[in-house]
């Protein structure tokens, strides 16, 4: 267990309200993110990163498994209309990026991304965005399972009636040990090895749409009547594909430099472009390959139309069709680099929110501690482990993992929305004004992101918001037994708005157009829902500015 430091008396600033896992009795006064252990701990952190290193970071995260499959997908749900899809979620990404921004610029710290949520709304909303963090772990087990897929090609019995088979489930466990063992070295390591492989993942795609551009291009393509023109779904289909095409997940991941905003060199210079430069070379890289696959698909696989696509390796496979033997050998290696580089980033990301969820209380304090050889958190990754291996027996199909993991992500946004909200308003924020207009971007920015948690389909999110509603029993759990019992009525009352969200969403999910039951027709049901998010972040806003903040204090998350 990470050391204890000495009683720090201080006031209710929106942080952890309960006492660190195993603190003796005579310690327990109030604690917050400036206790001595926590602070002990955030400054064994090695501060080695620079801009190259964070946006490699960044940009390797993003560019995972979606790159291989999202294009395919997208297609057969929206048809060409999933160019909209991906200019739309590249919206989201905009609007959510200069909101975490603002933050890792004014609050750098290490899993900032859990840490913001608590202190700028209360112990229940942190422990219930932290409960997602955690469980969002799944999404390094869809990389993994992607890895499997394209890894069927060679070895059937990996991969198997569109599963991976039980050797499957081995190979893919052992793979997850080898990559916590990779992030078990200091950061700098870590930092270069991930260099390299973002220069192959970055090679990879562009000779991937020159290729295919070059050997199979349909010109007209994408407004052929033949084939149901170039919105065939109709337009709603362009929201469904955010989603269920695996869009908002395949770009989400933008957020990673933010998590190690406590492990770079100068945070409020490199933050900013960093995460900016690796959206905008993603989104540039996702757009010319549903560009490419949209054009080169033969004629005759479109018989049943785009909803009729289906490969298990969709630009390998277009690749061999098209006779291109040596790009479909390039894209099999790149299969197991791409999602394997994306894992090895969103591993070392894992141990970072765990860490922080540690330092919020949300998890024992023990996770809490940070190697001082290396400064990395060990017995976070440890953790992160068990749980990715958890998720690799339930979950062996990744459209399936992406999509509930993806709503996972959304809540993380609309917290940081309200959090930047939050913040401006309460002297305690410490916020640089870095980003101008956040009055307006704040609040659009999460009515954005509940719709694209909405879009995402009642399939989804009768699994992903009860899955978080679970976290209220970590919330009773984790109370101090020597707090009174009105304390914990204020502290339930206060993050409340969070539980009526989740609830209501479910409820407009199932009753709405997107695989609902369809008493609320679009485009109603999505205005409904803009209403209430809107409603919903004023009532948010309200509650976190009414924080009780310690006398003097300026900025309780550094």
């Amino acid at each position: 267990m990470g050391r204890q430091g000495p009683p720090v008396e201080m006031v209710d600033t929106g942080a952890c309200l309960c006492y660190p896992w195993g603190m003796p009795r005579e310690q327990r006064t109030s604690t917050v993110s400036t206790d001595t252990a926590v602070g002990d701990e955030e400054r064994r952190l090695r501060r080695d990163l620079g801009f190259w290193g964070l946006t490699a970071i960044g940009f390797s995260n993003i560019v995972g498994s979606g790159w291989l499959f999202a294009a395919m997908y997208a297609a057969q749900t929206a048809g060409p209309a999933a160019v909209l899809s991906w200019l739309a979620a590249g919206v989201l990404v905009a609007l959510v990026a200069l909101v975490m921004v603002e933050l890792g610029v004014s609050r750098p710290e290490g899993g900032g991304t859990v840490r913001w949520p608590l202190f700028a709304s209360g112990r229940l909303v942190g422990t219930l965005i932290g409960w997602s963090t955690l469980l969002s772990v799944g999404g390094t087990a869809a990389e993994i399972s992607a890895i499997m897929q394209y890894a069927g090609h060679y070895l059937p019995g990996l991969y198997e009636d569109g599963g991976i088979t039980t050797e499957g489930v081995a190979v893919a466990m052992a793979l997850s040990g080898l990559l916590t063992l990779l992030n078990w070295f200091a950061v700098r390591v870590f930092a270069r090895f991930n260099n390299l492989l973002t220069v192959f993942k970055i090679l990879v795609p562009v000779l991937t749409v020159i290729a295919l551009l070059a050997s199979g291009f349909h010109s007209g393509r994408l407004t052929d009547s033949a084939h149901g023109g170039f919105a065939p779904y109709g337009y709603g289909a362009v929201l469904g594909a955010l989603a269920g095409g695996g869009i908002v997940y395949s770009l989400n991941g933008f957020q990673a430099p933010l998590d190690f905003s406590g492990e770079a060199r100068n945070p409020r210079r490199t933050m900013a472009p960093s995460v900016l430069a690796a959206i905008g070379l993603a989104l540039v890289m996702y757009l010319g390959l549903q560009f490419a696959f949209l054009t080169t698909v033969p004629d005759r696989l479109l018989g049943d139309g785009w909803s009729g696509i289906d490969f298990d390796s969709p630009f390998g496979q277009l690749a061999l069709i098209l006779n291109l033997h040596w790009l479909s050998s390039l894209l099999y290696v790149d299969a197991v680099a791409s999602p394997g580089g994306s894992a090895y980033v969103g591993v070392a990301i894992d141990a970072r929110h765990t860490f922080a969820l540690a330092k919020n209380g949300t998890l024992p304090r023990y996770f809490m501690k940070v190697n001082g050889s290396n400064g990395i958190p060990h017995r976070a990754l440890l953790l992160n482990l068990a749980v990715i291996l958890v998720f690799l027996l339930p979950f062996g199909d990744w459209q399936q993992i992406v999509s509930v993991m993806g709503d996972m992500y959304l809540l993380i946004y609309a917290a940081s929305a309200v959090a930047v909200a939050v913040f401006r308003g309460r002297r305690d924020g410490g916020l640089r004004g870095w980003i101008p207009g956040l009055s307006w971007i704040a609040p659009l920015s999460f009515v954005v992101a509940t719709e694209f948690v909405y879009w995402s389909g009642w399939h989804d999110l009768r699994y992903a918001l009860p899955m978080v509603l679970i976290g209220l029993l970590l919330f009773f759990f984790l109370r101090p037994r020597e707090r009174a019992e009105p304390d914990l009525a204020a502290e339930f009352l206060r993050g409340s708005w969070l539980v009526a969200y989740l609830l209501v969403l479910t409820l407009l999910s199932w009753l709405g157009s997107f695989e609902g039951a369809g008493k609320v027709p679009a485009p109603y049901d999505s205005i409904i829902v803009a209403v209430f998010a809107v409603l919903v972040f004023g009532w948010a806003v309200r509650s976190g500015r009414r924080l009780p903040v310690a006398p003097g204090s300026v900025d309780a998350g550094s």
